[in-house]
């Protein structure tokens, strides 16, 4: 291996600073398409759901989090987090993945699911809420 400094390095290459590198653009079924494959990739891992959200202050409700809950599986994720999901907090995931506070409740809450569920159970949540006019397939209700 040939060793250089990186000045003559540009003569050769196209060098870029990690702040050139853009994040990839993923659209927002891409990203809740790539949280249900997280989810599915262990269906039997048990996740901590989110104590009640809807009785807690905006600002208490969007900082919410559990360890080992759904929004962690996805944060945990390096295509999800340089795609620009910032933390496993609620507020955090309701931006990033451009959902509905109700949606994500749906999702995350306790009152839908006791202190804990399956993944495979919260990954068919997610696709709920991708695809709402499929509701009453994927829950057998209606919304």
């Amino acid at each position: 291996m040939e060793h250089r400094p990186l000045s003559e390095l540009s003569s050769v290459a196209d060098l870029k600073s990690p702040k050139e590198v853009a994040a990839p653009v993923l659209s927002k079924r891409e990203r809740l398409d790539r949280w249900v494959e997280l989810l599915e990739r262990e269906p039997d891992r048990i996740l901590k759901t989110l104590d009640e959200i809807e009785w807690k202050p905006k600002a208490q409700r969007r900082a919410l989090r559990a360890d080992g809950s759904a929004l962690t599986i996805a944060y945990s994720d390096p295509v999800l987090r340089t795609a620009g999901l910032l933390s496993d907090r609620f507020g955090d995931a309701v931006d990033f993945f451009e959902i509905s506070e109700h949606d994500a409740h749906i999702v995350l809450c306790s009152c839908h699911g006791g202190e804990a569920m399956r993944a495979d159970e919260a990954a068919r949540r997610v696709r709920g809420i991708r695809s709402p006019g499929l509701w009453a397939l994927y829950f057998g209700w209606f919304r």
